[in-house]
Protein backbone atom coordinates (compact mmCIF):
# COMPACT_ATOMS: atom_id res chain seq x y z
CA UNK A 1 0.00 0.00 0.00
CA UNK A 2 1.28 3.52 -1.14
CA UNK A 3 1.38 5.79 1.96
CA UNK A 4 -0.19 8.72 1.01
CA UNK A 5 1.06 12.34 0.10
CA UNK A 6 1.43 14.80 2.93
CA UNK A 7 -1.01 17.42 1.96
CA UNK A 8 0.46 20.53 0.36
CA UNK A 9 0.81 23.25 2.87
CA UNK A 10 -1.95 26.46 2.90
CA UNK A 11 -0.22 29.64 1.19
CA UNK A 12 -1.54 33.42 1.21
CA UNK A 13 -1.79 34.66 -1.89
CA UNK A 14 -0.21 38.48 -1.74
CA UNK A 15 2.39 38.06 0.62
CA UNK A 16 6.45 38.11 0.12
CA UNK A 17 7.98 34.43 0.54
CA UNK A 18 11.32 34.13 1.22
CA UNK A 19 13.20 31.76 -1.84
CA UNK A 20 15.02 29.19 -0.16
CA UNK A 21 18.75 29.18 -0.57
CA UNK A 22 19.59 25.91 -3.57
CA UNK A 23 23.25 24.69 -3.39
CA UNK A 24 24.88 23.62 -7.28
CA UNK A 25 25.39 20.34 -7.30
CA UNK A 26 25.56 18.99 -3.90
CA UNK A 27 26.76 15.52 -2.41
CA UNK A 28 24.60 13.65 -0.30
CA UNK A 29 27.00 14.93 2.51
CA UNK A 30 26.76 19.01 1.28
CA UNK A 31 23.03 18.20 0.75
CA UNK A 32 22.56 17.17 4.42
CA UNK A 33 24.75 20.05 6.05
CA UNK A 34 23.21 22.33 3.92
CA UNK A 35 20.23 21.27 5.93
CA UNK A 36 21.80 21.57 9.39
CA UNK A 37 23.43 24.89 8.81
CA UNK A 38 19.97 26.49 6.86
CA UNK A 39 18.13 25.27 10.22
CA UNK A 40 21.01 26.98 12.28
CA UNK A 41 20.35 30.06 9.95
CA UNK A 42 16.61 29.79 11.09
CA UNK A 43 16.82 29.41 14.66
CA UNK A 44 19.34 32.11 14.55
CA UNK A 45 16.55 34.71 12.81
CA UNK A 46 14.23 32.96 15.37
CA UNK A 47 16.06 34.05 18.16
CA UNK A 48 16.29 37.70 16.70
CA UNK A 49 12.48 38.02 15.16
CA UNK A 50 10.67 36.39 18.17
CA UNK A 51 11.37 37.47 21.21
CA UNK A 52 7.60 38.88 21.37
CA UNK A 53 6.97 35.22 22.97
CA UNK A 54 8.99 34.02 25.74
CA UNK A 55 7.07 30.29 25.56
CA UNK A 56 8.73 29.70 22.41
CA UNK A 57 12.02 30.23 24.10
CA UNK A 58 13.72 30.90 20.62
CA UNK A 59 16.54 32.34 22.12
CA UNK A 60 17.27 29.51 25.01
CA UNK A 61 16.46 27.32 22.18
CA UNK A 62 19.17 28.96 20.15
CA UNK A 63 21.65 28.81 22.57
CA UNK A 64 20.95 24.96 23.52
CA UNK A 65 21.29 23.79 20.29
CA UNK A 66 25.12 25.40 19.27
CA UNK A 67 25.64 23.78 22.80
CA UNK A 68 24.42 20.21 22.11
CA UNK A 69 24.60 20.02 18.44
CA UNK A 70 28.27 21.28 18.61
CA UNK A 71 29.83 18.96 16.96
CA UNK A 72 26.75 17.88 14.29
CA UNK A 73 27.34 22.05 13.51
CA UNK A 74 31.12 21.86 13.25
CA UNK A 75 30.69 19.31 10.78
CA UNK A 76 28.39 20.79 8.61
CA UNK A 77 30.51 24.26 8.52
CA UNK A 78 33.16 22.60 7.76
CA UNK A 79 31.16 20.24 4.72
CA UNK A 80 29.45 23.53 3.51
CA UNK A 81 32.61 25.89 3.12
CA UNK A 82 34.20 22.43 1.43
CA UNK A 83 31.33 22.67 -1.25
CA UNK A 84 32.23 25.98 -2.11
CA UNK A 85 36.10 25.36 -2.58
CA UNK A 86 34.80 22.31 -4.21
CA UNK A 87 32.34 24.07 -6.60
CA UNK A 88 34.07 27.44 -7.34
CA UNK A 89 37.68 26.96 -6.96
CA UNK A 90 38.30 30.72 -6.47
CA UNK A 91 36.87 32.98 -4.21
CA UNK A 92 34.88 29.86 -2.15
CA UNK A 93 34.96 31.30 1.02
CA UNK A 94 33.58 34.70 -0.10
CA UNK A 95 30.60 32.85 -1.33
CA UNK A 96 29.95 31.20 2.00
CA UNK A 97 29.72 34.51 3.37
CA UNK A 98 26.81 34.95 0.65
CA UNK A 99 25.85 31.80 1.09
CA UNK A 100 25.25 32.73 5.04
CA UNK A 101 23.95 35.81 4.34
CA UNK A 102 21.41 34.73 1.52
CA UNK A 103 20.57 31.91 4.47
CA UNK A 104 19.87 34.28 7.24
CA UNK A 105 17.72 36.38 4.52
CA UNK A 106 15.71 33.41 3.42
CA UNK A 107 13.97 33.54 6.77
CA UNK A 108 13.49 37.35 7.07
CA UNK A 109 9.88 37.58 6.70
CA UNK A 110 7.39 40.32 8.33
CA UNK A 111 4.15 38.72 6.66
CA UNK A 112 4.26 35.14 8.21
CA UNK A 113 6.78 36.14 11.40
CA UNK A 114 3.70 34.57 13.58
CA UNK A 115 4.00 31.22 11.63
CA UNK A 116 7.73 31.28 10.88
CA UNK A 117 8.25 31.67 14.77
CA UNK A 118 6.00 29.27 16.08
CA UNK A 119 7.43 26.63 13.74
CA UNK A 120 11.21 28.01 14.29
CA UNK A 121 10.13 27.34 18.13
CA UNK A 122 8.67 23.58 17.29
CA UNK A 123 12.02 23.00 15.75
CA UNK A 124 13.89 24.45 18.48
CA UNK A 125 12.16 22.05 20.81
CA UNK A 126 13.01 19.30 18.67
CA UNK A 127 16.68 19.68 18.62
CA UNK A 128 16.68 20.34 22.75
CA UNK A 129 14.94 17.03 22.87
CA UNK A 130 16.65 15.31 20.22
CA UNK A 131 19.96 12.73 20.84
CA UNK A 132 23.24 13.98 20.25
CA UNK A 133 24.28 13.44 16.82
CA UNK A 134 20.62 13.52 15.47
CA UNK A 135 20.74 16.95 14.32
CA UNK A 136 20.71 16.27 10.15
CA UNK A 137 17.83 14.06 10.65
CA UNK A 138 15.84 16.39 12.93
CA UNK A 139 17.06 18.92 10.32
CA UNK A 140 15.64 17.26 7.23
CA UNK A 141 12.42 16.16 9.35
CA UNK A 142 11.72 20.12 10.42
CA UNK A 143 13.05 22.33 7.94
CA UNK A 144 10.21 21.79 5.46
CA UNK A 145 7.58 22.86 8.19
CA UNK A 146 9.96 26.28 9.06
CA UNK A 147 10.36 27.04 5.12
CA UNK A 148 6.14 26.56 4.84
CA UNK A 149 4.96 28.59 7.85
CA UNK A 150 6.58 31.75 5.53
CA UNK A 151 4.28 30.65 2.91
CA UNK A 152 0.80 30.88 5.28
CA UNK A 153 -0.58 33.99 7.39
CA UNK A 154 -3.53 33.34 9.23
CA UNK A 155 -5.96 35.85 9.25
CA UNK A 156 -5.58 36.97 13.18
CA UNK A 157 -2.07 37.83 12.13
CA UNK A 158 -3.23 41.62 11.24
CA UNK A 159 -3.24 41.51 8.18
CA UNK A 160 -6.80 42.63 8.05
CA UNK A 161 -6.34 46.09 9.22
CA UNK A 162 -9.09 48.32 8.56
CA UNK A 163 -8.66 51.81 6.70
CA UNK A 164 -7.56 54.74 8.33
CA UNK A 165 -9.41 57.29 7.87
CA UNK A 166 -8.51 60.42 6.05
CA UNK A 167 -6.26 62.90 7.16
CA UNK A 168 -7.33 66.61 7.46
CA UNK A 169 -5.68 68.43 4.49
CA UNK A 170 -2.82 70.95 5.94
CA UNK A 171 -1.52 72.38 2.65
CA UNK A 172 -0.22 76.08 3.50
CA UNK A 173 -2.52 77.39 0.46
CA UNK A 174 -5.51 76.38 2.43
CA UNK A 175 -4.68 78.06 5.72
CA UNK A 176 -6.16 80.91 6.92
CA UNK A 177 -4.12 83.93 7.88
CA UNK A 178 -6.73 85.42 10.31
CA UNK A 179 -6.66 82.14 12.43
CA UNK A 180 -5.69 81.95 15.33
Amino acid sequence: MAIPAAPKPLTTPGIMVPKPVVLIRPTPAEAQAHAVWTLRAALNVAALQCQYSPFLRTVDNYNQMLKKHGSDLSAAQTIMMSHFTRTLKRGGMAAFDRYNTRSYNSFSTLDAQYNFCWAAGQAGLGLRVGNVGAMTRIAEAMLPDVRAALGHVPPAAGLNVPPLPPLPDARPDLVDPTDD
